[in-house]
């Protein structure tokens, strides 16, 4: 088990013990190891994929940076020639500085530094708050914000209308023009379950799996338009977990559905 051991390294992290040679008494020791080294395997996994992601995600707003900041060196321009370039290059510094903000957020969270400050949150009325925000995007696309059900909860009243912004931006964007974009409010005992469903085109099952993966787009042409740094969903997924609730998707018939569910009392995340 020593030797096996010694090969293991951040490169071999697929090694495993031989659970079946050793004696009995050890058998339950190296499956303990092995599922070990299984967690080890995936959380590697996950921040190699995340640092690659990172690198690409950063490299096209810094490229462009640096094309434009050379092209405005290259030879004397206007007054009002620097200040379109620098108000385009303000608008990539924004979103680099958003991508990071949120970058150091889900890092928090990541190690449990997201801690909530609770307080007792009227769903509805937040609601209402966000549906008088995005109205004038509704508009534009002929959407309904339909309302239904109400429910209070003890949670971090401003992280919590960060995740349900995340969600209600994601319906208005993605939802067919003249269609609704529905938020139902229930509750339980011991629960509270909020869910925004929107009408367009389906969410494939491996999509589902990953849309709340960083920086995944289900369409991956969108990756440069003005949808945002590609972190909405995981943020929000953080947001919910540091509530000791859970977030999942579902698409039937054309209808995406994401549901919250949240406890309704102060609960350890």
């Amino acid at each position: 088990m020593r030797d096996q051991a010694q090969v293991v390294t951040a490169q071999q992290l697929s090694r495993r013990l031989a659970a079946t040679a050793v004696p009995a008494e050890l058998a339950e020791l190296a499956q303990s190891l092995n599922d070990m080294l299984s967690r080890l395997e995936e959380a590697f996994a996950r921040l190699s994929s995340f640092s690659s992601d990172i690198a690409h995600e950063l490299r096209t707003p810094v490229s462009n940076l640096m094309t434009q900041t050379q092209v405005a060196l290259s030879r004397a321009r206007s007054a009002n020639d620097y200040r379109g370039i620098l108000e385009s290059n303000a608008e990539e510094f924004e979103r680099l500085a958003r991508m990071i903000s949120d970058m150091l957020l889900l890092a928090k969270a990541d190690n449990g530094l997201v801690l909530p400050h609770r307080e007792t949150v009227h769903l509805a009325k937040e609601v209402r708050a966000l549906f008088d925000y995005y109205e004038a995007v509704a508009d534009e696309k002929g959407l309904q914000l339909v309302l239904g059900g109400e429910a209070d909860v003890s949670a971090d009243r401003l992280m919590l209308r960060r995740a349900l912004a995340n969600l209600l931006s994601n319906a208005v964007r993605h939802a067919t023009p003249h269609s609704s974009v529905q938020v139902r409010i229930d509750a339980t005992p011991d629960a509270v379950y909020i869910a925004i469903d929107n009408t367009g085109e389906a969410i494939q099952p491996e999509h589902l799996e990953r849309i709340f993966d960083r920086f995944f787009r289900v369409d991956p042409s969108r990756q440069r338009s003005s949808e945002g740094t590609g972190l909405g969903l995981a943020i929000t997924r953080s947001i919910v977990l540091a509530h000791g609730g859970s977030i999942d998707a579902s698409c039937s018939e054309g209808i995406t559905t994401f549901t919250i569910r949240l406890p309704r009392h102060d609960t350890a995340a």
